[in-house]
């Protein structure tokens, strides 16, 4: 058979630690790859290792990140966490498709495949909107179609399912395997269980060597550990009012694009509210209003923890009493914070730590990067951790200040399922009687059990607000 693409003898240390041992991988012409394993065993260092391989051997090679990268139009990135919520900062991003068009002839591809990528993949209502403005799924879906619009001899896509919904999942499944079907050659990395029709070899990273398979392989997992809080954290939350959230009839529109109509909503304490919805239903916009980032809060009638927006509060006083983790807070978090600053900074909601901390918050946070199991990583950037420790240690920073209401938004994205199993374990421990919780996901498997509420929104609409009966997503 013949031979596509070879690696021979890696060896990848990260910080002395060794990740992979004279790995060798030989990927034969035909052959469609998934690669998984546990978070931090090296599946992303050595894709990336692969398309370097690839690309040197002369074939067309294309490495999609996890993230979705983009610019401004004067080509910075830099930006800040609330900045899509601004619309000066809005005019200074191409929208969706004039991203399209300038990546379609800087490359040299086809317009129509992209018009039509565009329709599969539900960003057509889309098409004028700033780049900067859409959701983290909407992200994903724009990355994956210029990946696909590209078509590549070689394709690696680095968790691609993460943040997408149910129907883009599936459209992107049926589109690879036309692509597969065409000559591409694929490698996906993902411990995703439904995968295109097209993959026909298995392998996965175990204590730094490659063990191959013909068909899935089982990442293997490590049993939750943590059986109690940290008594900082059991104590319950001060709650600053009966009800925690009042939305009547909000509307929130960009230009001509309504992203929210007439959404009326109600949070009470120890209620915990799982929000769905389709990638661009509204949910990234409806929490933004929620943590005090949407400017646009101050024209709805809308209270928070018992006031009236805008009579006065500051963003702090919303703040301080909402834990929050998200796909964007992720990524536009500070790269120069350590994982202890990335954890501590959640005492003060910053996006990283710029006050000194008493002693009884040292404590704190010592206490939760040993319950995390990131005490080793204390002193690391966290930009340099794996991804799904990454998330820990912001799930960590989410609860450092005991808060009275919990945001989590995809609060599992790129941790292993031993990882999303210990956080929903921690999550449950937290959510006594009094804590409320905002869960959003669109893997119903991820799900904890514990959810007593369920608001599903679509094209900006509440299309149904219920409780959730017994044993729903048990």
């Amino acid at each position: 058979m013949e031979v596509f693409v070879r690696i021979e003898h890696l060896n990848l240390k990260v910080r002395n630690r060794v990740i992979l041992a004279d790995l060798s991988w030989q990927i034969a012409t035909g052959e469609q790859w998934l690669l998984n394993g546990p978070s931090g065993s090296g599946k992303t260092l050595l894709a990336k290792a692969l398309a370097t391989h690839s690309s040197k051997a002369g074939k067309s090679t294309l490495y999609v990140p996890q993230w979705f990268q983009f610019a401004d139009k004067q080509g910075s990135s830099d930006f800040y966490f609330q900045q899509r919520f601004n619309s000066a900062d809005a005019e200074n991003t191409l929208s969706v498709w004039e991203t399209i068009l300038a990546y379609v002839s800087r490359n040299n591809k086809s317009i129509e495949s992209a018009a039509s990528l565009l329709e599969t993949f539900q960003l057509s209502n889309r098409k004028h909107a700033p780049v900067i403005q859409l959701s983290s799924g909407e992200h994903k879906k724009l990355q994956l179609l210029k990946a696909l619009v590209y078509r590549p001899q070689f394709l690696i896509l680095d968790n691609p399912y993460t943040g997408l919904d149910v129907q883009t999942r599936t459209s992107l499944n049926e589109q690879l395997d036309l692509a597969c079907a065409s000559g591409m050659q694929l490698l996906i990395v993902s411990n995703d269980a439904v995968v295109p029709a097209c993959i026909n070899r298995f392998a996965s990273i175990v204590d730094g060597q490659l063990v191959r398979s013909e068909s899935p392989i089982a990442v293997q997992q490590i049993s939750p550990s943590i059986h109690g809080l940290p008594l900082f954290l059991s104590a319950a939350p001060v709650m600053p009012a009966e009800e925690l959230v009042s939305l009547k009839k909000v509307n929130i529109r960009y230009g001509d694009k309504s992203i929210l109509k007439d959404l009326s909503w109600k949070i009470k304490s120890g209620e915990k509210w799982l929000i769905k919805g389709p990638n661009g239903s509204g949910k990234s916009t409806l929490i933004s209003l929620l943590t005090g980032d949407n400017p646009q809060a101050y024209a709805q009638e809308m209270s928070l923890f018992g006031r009236r927006r805008g009579s006065g509060e500051s963003i702090w006083d919303i703040k301080r009493h909402i834990g929050f983790i998200s796909p964007e807070l992720q990524w536009y978090f500070d790269p120069g914070a350590t994982v202890f600053q990335a954890v501590a900074s959640g005492l003060f909601d910053t996006t990283g730590l710029f006050r000194k901390l008493s002693q009884q918050q040292t404590n704190n946070v010592n206490e939760l990067l040993n319950l995390f199991k990131l005490k080793a990583e204390s002193d690391d950037l966290l930009v340099q951790l794996p991804l799904g420790k990454q998330r820990l240690a912001l799930l960590a920073r989410a609860i450092v200040k005991n808060p009275p209401l919990l945001i989590l938004d995809e609060p599992c994205q790129g941790l292993d399922e031993a990882q999303t199993s210990m956080f929903n374990h921690l999550v449950g421990l937290l959510c006594t009687s009094t804590r409320s919780l905002i869960y959003v996901s669109h893997f119903e498997h991820t799900l904890p059990g514990f959810l007593t509420h369920e608001l599903l929104l679509r094209e900006g609409s509440a299309i149904s607000n219920h409780p959730i009966l017994e044993k729903e997503y048990t």
